[in-house]
């Protein structure tokens, strides 16, 4: 058994897909993954499978889609994959939130950080963006965040296949990983 966190992108937003936690839970459950939980309402599930990993987001995606009834995306990522996006975060990034807002952008394959970089507008002295291996960490600065250019990116069609965490439910996920992980 592995433990992965599958992060669903635009579930409980302005209102629309609007998917109660217990109700995610049981969907896989359901499905036979094991020891499932989630974390905030904004679709960050945490579950175990011996499942084939190369299938897993097609495999949750067409359980949600049929459960629901809603087409949504899935990026999932393995315990051991959500602590190197950690630990490969460029020195300094999300150790001070009271200046900086950050965010982890998670990628669906085969969009590559490469090809996101080359399509994100950064302003200057506001927005600082750097590539990962499936993520892009994006900072802004708080102060000026409303003249971040961060929120251009979802008009473009890449957006289709990433989905956006802050810092703090990131690094969060992965000590909900770690507590729960029975090969500490």
């Amino acid at each position: 058994m592995a433990r992965y966190v599958a992060l669903l992108r635009g579930i409980n937003v302005g209102g629309k897909n609007i998917i109660a936690m217990k109700d995610l839970r049981a969907a896989l459950e359901d499905h036979g993954y094991g020891n499932v939980s989630t974390y905030i309402q904004s679709g960050n599930v945490l579950f175990d499978t011996d499942a084939d990993p190369t299938t897993l987001e097609a495999d949750v995606e067409a359980v949600l889609e049929k459960t629901f009834g809603v087409p949504l995306l899935v990026v999932i990522r393995s315990h051991r994959q959500l602590r190197s996006v950690i630990a490969k975060a460029p020195s300094g990034f999300g150790a001070d939130p009271d200046t900086y807002y950050s965010d982890a952008v998670f990628l669906k394959a085969p969009l590559t950080a490469a090809a996101v970089m080359r399509i994100i507008e950064l302003r200057d002295g506001v927005d600082q963006a750097w590539p990962g291996t499936g993520v892009v960490y994006f900072a802004r600065l708080g102060a000026e965040r409303s003249k971040s250019k961060m929120s251009r990116i979802t008009a473009k069609p890449e957006y289709k296949q990433m989905t956006i965490r802050s810092w703090t439910t990131t690094v969060k996920l992965l000590a909900l990983l770690d507590a729960q992980s029975p090969s500490r």
